[in-house]
């Protein structure tokens, strides 16, 4: 699977028992640096694959791009190493980055989106109203994302070692999947893969993460107009008030038939 996977030599101890040597496949993580008109803007972890939805999601999630129309090229460096500098070019009409949001530091896998501090600044961001969203469905559907996107992930499968988010639609379809050590890195595919697919805002969706939903995955599902956002594990305290403000339903320990429903509840039928 290329650069997406390597092989490593491991040793396996079992208590009291022998040590063996053998190959171990792991998740590449690699630096992606992020240019916008040759200048550049950030540094972030990821696993290499998907690298144009990434930036494009990640640049949705800042609020620099709102359409596929914004952005008139995407391009690797033919100056650096292994395709892990990419730069963006915006259309005329489209705003360059503010010097404040450039960012002369690595990000980690683990960090979401850095620049936005509180609700009461991202409030003033919003390009869509997710409260209005009519979306319904059942929980018996909802119930059933969890095994769907276990079973999609491919590169998880030979490494156990990246998250996945996956967007649904209201019966139960796997609309895109995306994998990446950096859990935020996934959403920010999948919500690239529809910006440049023309689907946003993703009205009547359902955002499926592998791990906890955090402040920064319940920005990113509000900024592409995602109704819905659901967890495995549990919400942060912060992302329950982001959803509760901007009238998105956040769902957290949903396995097997049982869920936590922390925000908009209405949407979901028992």
């Amino acid at each position: 699977m290329g650069r997406i996977t390597v092989r490593r030599p491991v040793e396996r101890l079992a208590v009291g028992g022998a040590r063996s040597r053998r190959a171990d496949t792991l998740a590449v993580e690699e630096p992606l640096e992020i240019r916008v008109g040759g200048a550049p803007l950030t540094i972030t972890m990821r696993t290499p694959g998907d690298d144009f939805d990434l930036v494009a999601g990640f640049l949705a999630a800042e609020g620099i791009v709102g359409s596929a129309d914004d952005i008139a090229a995407m391009r690797f460096c033919a100056d650096t190493h292994e395709q892990n500098t990419l730069d963006v070019t915006l259309a005329p009409d489209v705003r360059p980055p503010d010097a404040a949001l450039v960012r002369a530091f690595t990000t980690t896998s683990a960090c979401g989106v850095c620049g936005k501090s509180s609700i009461e600044a991202l409030r003033a961001d919003r390009r869509y109203d997710v409260a209005a969203d009519p979306l319904e469905l059942d929980a018996a559907v909802l119930a059933g994302f969890p095994d769907t996107l276990r079973a999609a992930q491919r590169v998880f499968d030979r490494t156990g070692g990246l998250h996945a988010a996956g967007l649904f639609g209201a019966s139960g379809e796997l609309l895109a999947l995306r994998e990446d050590v950096g859990r935020h890195n996934a959403v920010d595919k999948v919500v690239g893969w529809a910006l440049r697919a023309g689907r946003l805002p993703l009205t009547g969706t359902v955002l499926m993460v592998s791990g906890r939903a955090s402040f920064e995955l319940t920005q990113k599902a509000m900024t592409a107009g995602v109704p819905v956002l659901a967890a495995v594990s549990a919400p942060s305290s912060l992302a329950v008030e982001l959803a509760e403000d901007a009238g998105m339903t956040l769902v957290g320990f949903l396995r097997g038939t049982t869920m936590n429903v922390y925000t908009g509840g209405a949407r979901i039928r028992p």
